[in-house]
């Protein structure tokens, strides 16, 4: 897949604050989670000469700053872009609204200094002699971009209060992506933007043409921004079966999708908590809880059935935080899964379906030929195959560093049978 997961910094604008009254429920729980990995993390800071310290948020993967500069509105985004470069990271104090601007005004920074390092090296270095190499250096760029603009702080209460004049109730959003925390909280404000995008994202949800309903998606679970391959879903022949399996299911919006036409169960698998939750949330929506059930499994569910559908993540490249794994799939691990575990689940005359791009091939992140290979070693023929060219905006963007890529990406749905 490569749309991008609820809750990262391109999933939607940042958002108006919410209403007032906190939210009950939802989320992971961040002390939970991080109890679950080991001791949870924090923060430590010295303010006024004491001594400070604050749970980290881990959703980024990165570890605690080990400098953190207390600013306020007397710090000026040269200074701010110069201590973020530096390798410190700022605790905001001031007003919530500058933080804003001065994040703003931060990014706008690092833009010209990365155009102005260009213009002054760019005729000296090469460029990029292959898709793979642009695609290493685009993602490098992002990731320390990411770093620079994640360096500017904010700290919540217990109850996800921000005590600064003029900050906004981000109660409920926080709660959402968050569960439970119990105990003030460090994030970075471009984390925090996220989050209360999301939140807006999951009030308003996506329409799905396929669905008489739009399908809200929580923080961290993947998107049905990009329509190609639930239309492809929507469209396939399908095989003569009561029962389907919809592995990975995120938001449940395929699950959904093949209910709505005329499977009689479907089971929804994922391993995610969010994924799960979201999945659950939207089934009842749709009224359809009673034909299908959300189970947590790894991949393939007991038993064997007519139609296993599969939308793995797109691009065989390591995540580097936990909203990456909905987009990168590290050595095309679900992808070798789904496809060799497939016929071993596969009822007679049953089929496989695969959602896949090729913008692994364009990339030079797969070699052509790869997938049909894959297919054929796990016992498995090609039955048919639809196409779709993708919708979105990248696709035309030609200032894009990967516009030859994705102007070339085509989407299929795989239709699969044991050989």
């Amino acid at each position: 897949m490569t749309d991008t997961p609820i809750g990262t910094n391109s999933g939607g604008k940042p958002a108006r604050a919410p209403t007032n009254t906190p939210a009950s429920g939802g989320g992971s729980n961040l002390q939970a989670s991080a109890a679950a990995a080991g001791a949870p993390t924090y923060a430590h800071w010295n303010e006024g000469g004491l001594e400070r310290r604050a749970l980290w948020h881990p959703e980024s993967g990165r570890q605690p700053p080990k400098r953190i500069v207390v600013i306020d509105d007397t710090c000026t985004a040269d200074a701010a872009f110069r201590l973020a470069s530096q390798g410190s990271s700022m605790l905001w104090r001031g007003d919530f609204h500058n933080a804003r601007q001065l994040l703003n005004a931060v990014a706008r920074r690092i833009d010209q200094h990365r155009r102005k390092h260009l213009a002054r090296h760019g005729k000296d270095k090469a460029a990029p002699a292959t898709p793979q190499e642009a695609f290493n250096q685009h993602r490098l760029a992002q990731s320390q971009r990411a770093n620079l603009l994640n360096a500017i702080l904010i700290e919540l209460d217990e109850g996800f209060g921000i005590g600064l004049h003029r900050a906004p109730d981000v109660r409920q959003a926080c709660q959402a992506a968050l569960g439970l925390v119990g105990e003030p909280l460090l994030l970075p404000l471009r984390a925090l933007q996220g989050m209360v995008g999301s939140f807006e994202w999951r009030n308003k949800g996506v329409a799905v043409p396929a669905l008489p309903e739009r399908i809200h998606v929580h923080y961290g679970v993947f998107s049905p921004l990009r329509g190609e391959y639930i239309d492809l879903v929507a469209r396939a022949p399908l095989p003569a079966t009561g029962v389907a399996v919809d592995i990975g299911t995120g938001s449940g919006v395929l699950a959904a999708v093949l209910a709505a036409r005329g499977i009689a169960k479907v089971v929804a698998t994922d391993m995610d908590e969010r994924a799960l939750a979201c999945a659950r949330e939207n089934i009842a929506r749709l009224g359809l809880e009673s034909r299908i059930d959300i189970v947590r499994a790894d991949l393939f569910p007991p038993g064997r059935y007519g139609l296993i559908v599969c939308n793995p993540p797109w691009l065989p490249a390591r995540p580097t935080s936990s909203l990456e794994h909905a987009i990168y799939d590290p050595d095309s691990a679900m992808l070798k899964g789904y496809l060799n575990g497939l016929a071993a689940h596969l009822a007679d005359q049953g089929e496989g379906w695969l959602i896949m791009s090729d913008l692994a091939e364009h990339l030079g992140l797969r070699p052509a030929g790869f997938l049909e290979e894959a297919i054929h070693n796990a016992g498995l023929r090609v039955l048919g195959q639809l196409a779709a060219r993708p919708r979105h905006a990248k696709a035309f963007d030609a200032s894009d560093p990967l516009h030859e890529a994705r102007s070339a990406e085509i989407t299929s749905l795989w239709r699969l049978g044991i050989l």
